[in-house]
Parts: structure tokens; sequence; C-alpha cells
């Protein structure tokens, strides 16, 4: 089996700092889209021309962005407070692979040149010259990906500088948010990213404090969380398709039925069409009622697949000898995940208790990549 070890003797605290900040960036992220202030600052990285935010309208008359959307103070801090908080990360990020890099052959070098790519693009994109901006943004994901795939995992090097290539991806995911006025597809996809770079996260921060969880039925258990961690990722990819398609109430206040019926007129046809071109305004959604209804129904019909498996797992969990605490957390927050989505639904989807099923999805996610991280088989 291979060691790991840590490339610096404090990295597993910053790796768990990263990841309480990713938490953080999830949750508040989650606060923006839900809030509709995923618009508020139409340009990017800038918000009306300000690295900050503007302090009323008047600030902001001349600038080019005002032309796309009406300035509003309520809802542009939540925006631009959303990308300084993931900035902090990406920071935080870039430090952890520049510390697993530094004993590879120019691993370091590698690294700060991706870095410098990237950061040569931002400005370029700013100007104008979009070619040029993803060319440079391009490049420099290529080059960390070129590490990961050549470095092994022994000193953590591997999933610091895979985390760092998603955060870059996020970022762009984050730009094309904005730019392609809140594109479902985008919106799906930069909410699985903050949760990939969430999970990866948790993976580096367990393996680097080094604190495994030894059963007899190690790898079998591993191979179960796999099948979980499967099935919660293809949840989470509905909950996103929902909450973009703005379908989290296409059936009403209605469950277990569907307005009123079990299985009402609906067309997963239009519901899950992936891609619809660019210019189109989705803020509100775009589809009809049958195309959210089937959204919805397919999202429900998921989330009883998750249920029925993870608490099998759960169970399975709790009659194994030192496992039961983490199979009791993992049915706690399945139940919790639950309920808070049928209150969605009962209650006309309150702003605390969606955001809060964001936060448990991220929970659940903790807790199937920790228990990935950490169990090993005996030693003899």
């Amino acid at each position: 089996m291979t060691v790991t070890t840590r490339p610096t003797r404090n990295f597993h605290r910053l790796a768990w700092l990263a990841l309480a900040l990713a938490l953080g960036v999830i949750v508040f992220g989650a606060f923006v889209r839900l809030s509709n202030a995923g618009l508020s600052c139409p340009d990017w990285p800038t918000c009306y021309g300000r690295a900050t935010w503007p302090g009323a309208a008047q600030e902001v008359s001349e600038h080019a962005a005002s032309a796309i959307r009406p300035f509003e103070t309520h809802k542009a801090w939540r925006e631009q407070v959303h990308r300084m908080i993931a900035g902090l990360l990406g920071v935080l990020v870039l430090t952890l692979a520049l510390l697993a890099a530094r004993k590879r052959a120019k691993g370091a070098l590698q690294v700060v040149v991706a870095a410098v790519l990237v950061a040569v693009a931002i400005p370029l994109y700013m100007r104008g010259q979009h070619g040029a901006a993803s060319v440079l943004a391009v490049a420099g994901e290529a080059v960390l990906l070129l590490a990961a795939w050549r470095w092994s995992n022994s000193d953590l090097s591997r999933v610091a500088v895979l985390t760092l290539a998603v955060i870059i991806f996020q970022a762009l995911l984050g730009m094309w948010t904005v730019t392609w006025l809140l594109k479902p597809i985008v919106v799906m996809g930069h909410l699985l990213g903050g949760l990939t770079t969430f999970g990866l996260l948790a993976w580096m921060a367990w393996r680097a404090t080094d604190q495994p969880i030894r059963v007899a039925e190690a790898v079998a258990m591993r191979r179960l969380i796999v099948i979980g961690l499967v099935v919660l990722a293809l949840q989470i990819a509905l909950g996103g398709w929902t909450s973009a398609n703005y379908a989290a109430l296409a059936c009403g206040n209605d469950f277990p039925k569907c307005v009123g019926r079990w299985w009402p007129p609906h067309d997963f046809g239009e519901g899950f069409v992936l891609w619809r071109g660019i210019g189109v305004d989705y803020e509100g959604g775009i589809l009809d009622g049958a195309s959210r209804i089937a959204i919805q129904l397919a999202h429900r019909i998921m989330a009883a697949v998750v249920f029925v498996y993870l608490s099998w797992f759960a169970v399975k969990l709790l009659r194994t000898t030192g496992m039961r605490g983490w199979g009791g957390l993992l049915a706690a927050l399945v139940l919790a995940q639950v309920a808070l989505g049928i209150a969605n639904v009962k209650l006309g989807l309150p702003l605390a208790v969606a955001v809060l099923h964001n936060a448990g999805a991220a929970l659940l996610l903790f807790v199937l990549v920790s228990l990935l991280a950490r169990l090993r088989a005996p030693e003899y």
C-alpha cells in the first residue's frame, strides 16, 4: 500500500482551512443563486467596473454594464462578496498546490507557470480579447492536468494540482454564469464544480492528517462508498438542473403527489435539453410547465434512490464495529436532507430552507469522501 506523506508539517491545517472556506463558498453561493442575485454584477470579475461594488445607482450610470442590467444595491454585494470568498479559496488552493509540488522536479515552476497564464488571461478578457484569454486559460489548465497525470499521489501532489485545475475551471464557469445569463448547463456545472472542489479538499485534508480507520471490510466498503458517491453526484446534478431551470415548485406545494396527481403530464425531452444556445436570459426560467414538472419528477425519483441506498449503507455502518458513529451521522444527514427537500415544496421554497438543503448535500458528500479517504484494511 502506498504511504501518503505530508508535503509540510502544517499542510493538513491549511487543507482543513481551505475545506471550511469551500463549504462557506458553497453555502453562500446557494444564497446568492436562490436570492436571484446571480446576475446582479453583469460584468466579471469586477462589479460595474469596481473591485468591490457600487454604493448607489448614480455611481454606475455611465458604465457599460448598466445597459445590461439595472444596478441593485441589495443584490450586488452578495454576488461580489461571493466572488471575493471564492478568490480567497483559490489563493489557498494555489498555496496547497505549490507546497505539494515543490519536491517534484520543476513542480513548483509548473504550478507558477499555470497560475501566471490564467492571471494574464483575466485582464485580456476584461479588455474584450476573449480568444487570447481562452487560449491562455486552456494552456494553464493543460499544464496542471499534465502534471496531475504524471505525478503520483504519495505526497498529495496529484490531488493538489488537480484541485487547482478544478478551481480555475470553476472561475471560468462563474464567468460564463454571468456572461451567458444563467445558462442552466453552466449553473449546474458550477454547482458540481464547487462540490467537486469540496470533495477533493476533504480527501486531501484527511490524507494529510493521516488518521486511518481500520476495519476488516474496508475494501468492500470502499466499493459501496464509490457507488454512493455516484448516486449522490447524479442527484446533486439533478438538483442543480432543477434550480437552474426554476423547477423547484413545478408541482406546486404538493408532496408526494405533483399538481394533485401521481404522474401528471410532463415533457422529459424538452426538460432535459442541455444546450439551447447563447444570448437567452434564463433568469426566472424559460421552460413551460410540463418540462419543469418532468425535471421535478426526475429529481424526486432520484431522491428516493439515494435515500434507499444511503439508508441501507448507514444501517450497514451501524452494524459494523467501530463505524457506528459514522453510520448514525450518515443516517441523520439523509433524514434531514429528505425533510429539507419536502419542506422546500410544502413551504414554497423559503430561502433559509433552500440554502440548508444545499449545505446538506455538501455534508453528505463530506461523510462519504471522509470514509473513502480513511477506511483501510487492518495491518497484520
